[in-house]
């Protein structure tokens, strides 16, 4: 028999006012939203509003190549711009998540594109790495205030199917981080560093479709009201949570540090190993993160279905057999490992955000920017790292160091077992 669902859980579903957002949503209303199902046009267009937004962050790391022979730059500096950018992004999603909690803003995610706009124009017209640093910290920035709220408003339309949801949310983002490789290659390499301008072309197609969500949203939003909120028999309780919440920070970092390796030293790995060309290396990342995209869409669904703690168990732990064998791989062998990695990897994302965001329904913001945040932040630190331990011991000593870090999916068994609500 199916566990009754809890006003707070219903309400999540109903494309009206929500408990994060307005508490006192009458439950009725909710039951009759979830039946209607997701609002696919607003899920589509907060995704492909993420593929727009992703692309030009991916960008960056995409001209790396380029960046590093015009302004004579070490790994290190490398590194340093990825963590200008991830810094802004991972310190201030939390408080852009925590403050949406407390009063919604449904036009904050095109305004927050206008400095992803602004950010582009001032990078294709740089001519110090100062100025590099500032429009990477500008993109992060509008990173910044994307995420969390978008996140929600995933979440709003999704009529019950949240894993689905955060799968369509996020297979925007993982597409359009794998367009970003393709996009160099095809156009900035020809032309050039101030050819970064043409993208803004991208920004200000997002600023019109984020306009037009923020209108959906806004009717959505009422004033507050007192309610109590009730809290599901079977839910763990606060000390469990709180290691809960720990575990999955840990994953999220086994995760994400070995992404960012390869997403910010994959091309020079390939160079440095193969003698490819640059824009050949850029092609092979473009593969990787294209399973990345594919991997994201299907963890989703399928953490609806079996669970979503099956699902990251399986997504970090299973990766590693073949993280393992990477280093030891010869070209066409570390296409098809990464393609591999890629899709199991990513499958954990939107089941690890879906299970924070469970766990912590009334701070369902805050808790969306804290982790998307710390995606960020050890992507940033963690590129860092990586290009100090680079320049030191060579590029393929950092993948066979990162080869380890999905052992941490052992972690996932003290994730506890969450309620099954009524579908």
């Amino acid at each position: 028999m199916n566990k009754p669902v809890t006003v707070s859980e219903e309400a999540l579903a109903a494309p009206v006012p929500v408990p994060d957002v307005t508490p006192g949503l009458a439950a009725k209303g909710a039951i009759g939203a979830a039946a209607a199902g997701p609002a696919y046009v607003v899920l589509a267009g907060i995704s492909f509003s993420h593929f727009l937004n992703d692309t030009m962050q991916s960008l960056i790391a995409s001209v790396y190549p380029i960046l590093k022979d015009a302004y004579a730059l070490d790994y290190g500096q490398i590194g340093m711009i990825t963590l200008a950018f991830q810094f802004t992004a991972s310190l201030l999603q939390p408080l852009v998540g925590h403050f949406t909690d407390k009063k919604a803003q449904p036009f904050s995610l095109a305004i927050g594109m206008g400095f992803t706009f602004f950010g582009l124009l001032l990078l294709s017209i740089a001519g110090s790495y100062g100025i590099i640093l500032i429009a990477a910290s500008l993109v992060g920035l509008g990173s910044a205030v994307f995420h969390p709220e978008s996140a929600r408003i995933a979440r709003l339309a999704s009529g019950g199917r949240y894993g689905f949801a955060q799968s369509i949310f996020q297979l925007g983002g993982s597409f359009g981080t794998s367009m970003g490789p393709v996009l160099a290659a095809l156009i900035v390499v020809p032309f050039g560093q101030p050819s970064i301008a043409w993208f803004s072309s991208i920004a200000f197609l997002a600023i019109v479709i984020l306009w037009r969500i923020g209108v959906w949203y806004q009717p959505q939003i009422a004033t507050k009201k007192t309610a109590v909120v009730e809290r599901h028999p079977d839910a763990p309780d606060a000390r469990r949570v709180k290691i809960a919440l720990l575990v999955l920070v840990a994953l999220l970092f086994s995760k994400q540090l070995y992404v960012s390796s390869l997403s910010s030293y994959y091309i020079f790995y390939l160079i440095d190993k193969f003698g490819v060309s640059t824009q050949a290396a850029q092609l092979y990342l473009f593969i990787f993160l294209a399973a990345n995209a594919a991997g994201a869409f299907f963890g989703g669904p399928l953490g609806d279905r079996y669970g979503r703690k099956y699902i990251i168990w399986f997504s970090i732990l299973g990766a590693l057999p073949f993280t393992l064998a990477l280093p030891y791989a010869g070209l066409f062998g570390s296409a098809v490992l990464s393609v591999i990695i890629g899709l199991i990897l990513s499958s954990a994302t939107s089941s690890i955000i879906v299970f924070a965001q469970e766990l912590m329904p009334h701070r369902f913001g805050m808790i969306s920017g804290v982790f998307f945040g710390v995606a960020f932040g050890i992507g940033g630190l963690g590129a860092a790292v990586l290009g100090k331990l680079a320049d030191h011991t060579g590029i393929a000593f950092v993948y066979h160091v990162c080869a380890f870090l999905p052992a941490l999916g052992l972690l996932a068994v003290f994730l506890p077992k969450m309620p099954r609500h009524a579908r």
